[in-house]
């Protein structure tokens, strides 16, 4: 079905015309979801050869959207969105729910790289990058954490050191998921070792596929080599490719990290309704029920029923704080809530998948349906706490930025980072 320009392109298009647009060409051109898709806990889904071929089609899928003015709803028009409303967004997921969607470009490309280049960008680097990113032409990662600072970003001791209009970077990035097959990447890194820590740091953008780049793949207790770690050696980065102000960088981290805690509710990603990834795990968890016997047993039906509660009171949380940023009604760091509530509920949803399951989730055969592998996603659940800002973070940002309550004691505010203590070397 081929969308005509004008009908892309219109500025006043009702939410209900975008929305019947949007249901009536996404069942002309795109496929049903793998209803076992994005199941489980970060679980392999396929070879590497499958897992390219699989980004390939979400570019594909990615650039059907910008041609037929589903890409971008909510990103201004000046740098290929569609300046629409969530009212619209929420339309377009809604009509994608039980087909494909480019879910590998959702986290971090559009949320919260995306979010960083509209808040901090310069005018050249959105109109560079953000259409291209529309068009599916860029898969964005982040490098924040580091293998030596853990949830403490501004800690980082990867470096950048002027040299005439370029930087030279060096260091180590690391759980940055899918890095060995994206294309570019958000870094911070330290610039200034004088003085505190949060005051030396700036961001760079950096292309991948570069010489001095090298991505490792780690390899989780589930066999998952999703997550990769980068060493940077001598790194050339233009000065243009700056985001925001030298020494600044704790500022664009700050809105970085909002972003990231958004997740897949900010205005700029694409999440199908009834979608497993970043959504409901109910639907998985009433397979689970049929398949380990369970159905009519009201302990095993109660389960189902706290899980549901969690999606409730997760999702109408989300709303309220999405709406509340919006409004400015509240302050943008209420992400953490968001962020917080899908850590807990995510945990507690895949830890009910195994209570369900007893002795069978822990040794499982090819004739157990949905009930194999539930052990080791119970084993894998700290991931929901860890990706996306820890809860940790969420707490203390809740506790210290939304309730006024005391900033933790440190040693180091006004230290120069040179002179701040760092681990004992081996003896």
């Amino acid at each position: 079905m081929t969308v005509p320009k004008s009908d892309a392109d219109n500025d006043n298009e009702s939410v209900e015309a975008f929305g019947a647009r949007a249901r009536a060409w996404v069942q002309d051109n795109l496929k049903r979801s793998d209803p076992k898709a994005h199941i489980g806990v970060m679980r392999i889904e396929g070879s590497d050869d499958e897992e390219v071929a699989l980004v390939a089609r979400e570019r594909e899928i990615q650039r059907m959207f910008y041609d037929a003015g589903f890409a971008g709803i909510c990103i201004p028009r000046e740098y290929g969105g569609r300046g629409l409303t969530r009212a619209h967004l929420k339309a377009f997921d809604d009509a994608l729910g039980g087909y494909e969607y480019p879910s590998r470009l959702q986290s971090p490309t559009f949320a919260p790289c995306v979010g960083v280049l509209l808040d901090y960008g310069t005018e050249e680097q959105k109109k560079q990058h953000i259409p291209a990113i529309l068009k599916g032409e860029e898969i964005w990662m982040q490098f924040l954490s580091e293998p030596s600072g853990g949830s403490d970003v501004a800690g980082a001791l990867t470096t950048a050191v002027r040299d005439g209009d370029e930087w030279v970077l060096n260091g180590s990035k690391i759980w940055t998921t899918g890095a060995w097959w994206s294309d570019w990447a958000l870094c911070l890194a330290r610039t200034n070792w004088d003085v505190p820590k949060h005051r030396g740091l700036t961001v760079f953008m950096l292309p991948l596929r570069q010489p001095g780049i090298e991505v490792h793949r780690i390899e989780l207790l589930n066999g998952s080599r999703e997550f990769c770690q980068e060493y940077m050696t001598d790194v050339r980065v233009p000065d243009s490719d700056r985001v925001g102000d030298i020494d600044n960088g704790w500022k664009v981290g700050t809105g970085w990290m909002f972003h990231e805690r958004m997740a897949h509710h900010s205005p700029y990603t694409t999440m199908p309704a009834g979608s497993a990834r970043g959504g409901s795990r109910v639907p998985e968890l009433i397979e689970v029920l049929n398949d380990c016997g369970r159905a009519d047993d009201p302990i095993a039906r109660d389960l189902i029923g706290e899980a549901k509660m969690f999606d409730v009171v997760k999702d109408a949380l989300q709303q309220r704080v999405s709406r509340g940023i919006a409004k400015r009604t509240i302050s943008d760091q209420a992400a953490s809530l968001a962020r917080l509530m899908a850590g807990i509920a995510a945990v507690r949803s895949t830890s009910i998948g195994y209570e369900l399951t007893g002795a069978n989730g822990a040794a499982w055969d090819s004739d157990d349906g949905a009930v194999a592998e539930r052990a080791v996603d119970n084993l894998m659940r700290q991931v929901s706490t860890i990706a996306g800002g820890t809860t940790e973070m969420a707490r203390n940002a809740i506790s210290e930025r939304l309730l006024g309550m005391p900033r933790e004691h440190t040693h180091d505010v006004n230290l120069a980072f040179r002179d701040v203590p760092r681990g004992r070397s081996g003896s």
